[in-house]
């Protein structure tokens, strides 16, 4: 293996694909493929649309180069042993809302000093007291707030690879992420690296990759 496998334990936010932080993806892969000894392949798009496109070039050669680290040989003819599969895409994303309670404010004073009268409420009543205000304590209703939206994408790399001379499938890989970009030119080069990090994987097992940023490769 020519990477290390991350696995992140569940996070409590979404990992979202900014050039600073790490870029995670699920990868799934299920796989018979043999040890490489010099075995050629062939690259070819699942969607006919990305058939002989500049981009489906520059994602192809990204998978080339992958393989030819492990151990195998492209090849430019209908001779080669084995013909990879690929796909992408993106969707087109969901919204998503994250709402921020202010908790400096009270409803009744406004925004002011901590040192002011505040109301506690006692079984007898209310009554006023002169001191320290903590809000979290006592400003826990009506407080403003803030709702900040997003749009989270979904992006996903499929990558097959059958022998020829008898059509037998040998690899079944998926990548997916999500992500605040659609950019396919971010998000491919990063499926790819992380469908590559550890390659073959374990048959039937799905992992958390982390991909370092750019920066820090």
């Amino acid at each position: 293996m020519k990477k290390v496998v991350t696995f992140l334990a569940p996070l409590a936010m979404l990992a979202l694909g900014a050039c600073a932080t790490p870029f995670n993806a699920d990868v799934s892969r299920f796989q018979e493929l043999p040890a490489p000894q010099g075995q050629t392949f062939v690259i070819r798009a699942a969607n006919p649309v990305n058939a002989g496109g500049i981009e489906f070039g520059q994602y192809a050669a990204l998978v080339a180069n992958e393989l030819q680290e492990i151990g195998y040989v492209p090849s430019s003819g209908s001779n080669a042993d084995m013909t990879v599969s690929l796909d992408y895409a993106v969707d087109q994303g969901k919204e998503r809302n994250i709402v921020r309670q202010d908790p400096f404010y009270d409803p009744y004073w406004g925004f002011s000093s901590f040192y002011r009268p505040y109301v506690v409420r006692t079984r007898s009543g209310a009554r006023y007291v002169v001191g320290f205000y903590d809000p979290f304590l006592y400003s826990g209703f009506n407080r403003p707030y803030n709702v900040d939206s997003f749009t989270v994408y979904t992006a996903n790399l499929d990558l097959k690879i059958d022998r020829n001379i008898d059509g037998k499938r040998l690899f079944e890989g998926k990548a997916e992420a999500k992500s605040r970009s659609n950019k396919l030119p971010h998000l491919v080069p990063n499926l790819v690296e992380a469908m590559f990090t550890g390659f073959p994987g374990n048959s039937g097992e799905t992992v958390r990759i982390s991909v370092a940023p750019e920066e820090k490769r």
